[in-house]
């Protein structure tokens, strides 16, 4: 078959997710999908909708068991093709086949969370399947996972045609293609678009012209591409994607403008005590963030010409639970600086500190090698570990944010766009 365009709608309400399927047609999309997301906040009657799009329509129903009752009903309500997870029975995807022929519907098997992909999609091609999609998951995205390695061996494997989803944008379509994907599934990179028509013909143009065409957004950083990504996004995009956690408390920058990236160098001293804050200096390496856990902040344990000797150093940036002084001449360096307090006392190098411990600074526990990033805002943390996963989360908040802020440009409102009302807590 000819190459489709499968748009994935994982939103959560009809009326957004009709006006950027609109927008989709426009840009050359072939297929309308409801999102699972979609279809559980609104129901199947969301299907109705996008099938008087005139499009062909996909279920994405996830069905997990009794097959036959939820094939049948996103058949009814006008599903062209309805998704079956391949971790289900063979029954229940056996019936979910019967049930799709009965209503002149078909079925496609959905691979994600598979152990043994290339197997499964050939018993899915036994049990009737007339489509099998390889599938990252989006929380395995965040990790920089990607559906290529594995597409090309199911699509020899198996003699109907294979989709392919899983983080795809305009610069890896021809990828999918490529390796033997006759669907090619995209979700993000043209539903969090500010232009969704513009978005979806760059997609369908890299699977015509078989090339990458450049996308800015959209893309899942690798783990030696967390800074880059970090660079991209805000501490508040940041706090987001950590579930509400991660901001040090009561740090500001010395001046606004300033956008801070850097792995922790840490140092715990006392009230004053300014020895082995300014001797980090000397440990640290070019790109890394000092922090420091430096008592009450009744007299400063920094100032200009530790920032200069920073500034030399090639340092990202300085985060002080304590006092700093010099400040007007420190909001006219180059040099990110965020403190607690302003003091213009000094300290003593009296040298009791300690240089790469754990910390508690802003109220957040720091260890070397955590990642820090700073803004207008404030000073956010995250985990090492987890440095390449919240990254591309953050990046996700962002991108999101952008196409509701193209929408209340539009005219609308943000409560009107995300329906607050709708979405409160019910209450008994």
């Amino acid at each position: 078959m000819e190459p489709v365009l499968q748009v994935a709608l994982d939103l959560v309400n009809t009326r957004r997710a009709l006006q950027i399927a609109r927008e989709a047609l426009e840009g050359g999309a072939d297929w309308l999908e409801a999102g699972t997301p979609l279809i559980k906040a609104e129901g199947v009657e969301v299907i109705r909708s996008l099938r008087r799009l005139g499009a062909t329509v996909v279920a994405d129903m996830k069905t997990m068991d009794v097959g036959a009752v939820e094939v049948e009903m996103a058949a009814k309500a006008g599903a062209d093709v309805v998704c079956v997870l391949g971790v289900a029975s063979d029954a229940t995807v056996r019936e979910g086949v019967a049930t799709a022929r009965q209503y002149g519907a078909a079925v496609m098997v959905d691979l994600m969370g598979v152990a043994d992909v290339v197997q499964r999609a050939r018993e899915a091609e036994g049990l009737g399947a007339d489509y099998v999609c390889v599938h990252v998951s989006v929380d395995d995205q965040m990790a920089g996972k990607q559906p290529f390695e594995i597409l090309s061996g199911v699509a020899r494997e198996v003699g109907i045609p294979v989709a392919a989803a899983g983080g795809i944008n305009s610069e890896t379509a021809h990828l999918a293609v490529k390796n033997g994907a006759s669907i090619v599934i995209v979700g993000g990179a043209i539903i969090k678009a500010e232009q969704v028509s513009q978005a979806a013909r760059a997609v369908k143009q890299s699977m015509q012209e078989g090339k990458s065409i450049a996308s800015d957004l959209f893309k899942k950083y690798g783990g030696a591409e967390v800074r880059e990504a970090l660079a991209r996004v805000s501490t508040c995009n940041l706090c987001d994607a950590m579930h509400n956690r991660g901001a040090l408390r009561d740090l500001r920058p010395l001046r606004s403008g300033w956008h801070m990236v850097g792995k922790a160098v840490t140092v715990k001293t006392m009230d004053g005590d300014w020895a082995k804050v300014v001797e980090a200096i000397d440990c640290a390496h070019p790109g890394e963030v000092i922090a420091v856990e430096a008592g009450a902040g009744r007299r400063a344990v920094w100032g200009e010409l530790a920032t200069w000797s920073s500034i030399k150093k090639g340092l990202a940036g300085i985060v002080i639970d304590g006092g700093v002084r010099d400040v007007p001449d420190i909001r006219q360096l180059d040099m990110p600086v965020f403190a607690r307090t302003l003091v213009p006392e000094a300290g003593e190098p009296k040298g009791y500190g300690e240089i790469g411990v754990e910390i508690v600074c802003g109220g957040q526990h720091i260890r070397p090698g955590d990642w820090l990033v700073g803004d207008d805002t404030g000073v956010a943390v995250i985990p090492r570990e987890q440095a390449q996963e919240v990254a591309n989360r953050a990046l996700n908040v962002y991108e999101r944010e952008n196409r509701l802020r193209e929408e209340i440009r539009r005219g609308s409102s943000l409560g009107a766009v995300m329906e607050l009302k709708k979405w409160e807590k019910e209450r008994s």
